[in-house]
């Protein structure tokens, strides 16, 4: 099992920030490289299934997942049920003092292809933590009263 986490701080209120962070077609708004859509339920309650396509041509991959947790505007944690992204994803929005909010996004991963998936998710790791940092400061500006 793999971990990654990146926290932002955005200057809307955790409401304002939950309401943008679970309109998933809104996603290819700020997560870069990706498009996300609701495939069963209605995508915001726990056993809804979504799928995002990530990445640019022919260099795409297909994300499935199924809510597992909703509590807004606080938590929507997804299970990711792919054939390549497996475990779990965690997006937390909390309330700053003074106002605004704080986004976390964690992802659990279990890292595919063995020993040199392993080995590949090492170097991948920091550009991957980029790429998720940019897009919750995306989000933020996006979340902006």
């Amino acid at each position: 099992m793999s971990r990654l986490s990146v926290a932002v701080d955005a200057p809307a209120s955790p409401d304002r920030v939950f309401a943008l962070l679970t309109d998933w077609p809104r996603h290819r708004e700020w997560m870069i490289l990706t498009r996300a859509w609701v495939v069963g339920g209605d995508g915001r309650s726990a056993g809804s299934r979504l799928a995002a396509s990530t990445g640019a041509g022919p260099l795409r991959f297909l994300d499935t997942m199924e809510i597992t947790e909703w509590d807004p505007p606080r938590l929507v944690e997804v299970r990711h049920t792919g054939r390549l992204i497996r475990g779990t994803g965690r997006f937390s929005v909390l309330a700053r003092a003074g106002g605004g909010s704080r986004i976390v996004w964690e992802e659990d991963l279990d890292v595919p292809f063995g020993l040199a998936g392993r080995l590949g998710w090492r170097v991948a790791a920091p550009l991957n933590r980029a790429f998720l940092t940019i897009s919750l400061r995306r989000l933020a500006a996006l979340s902006r009263p």
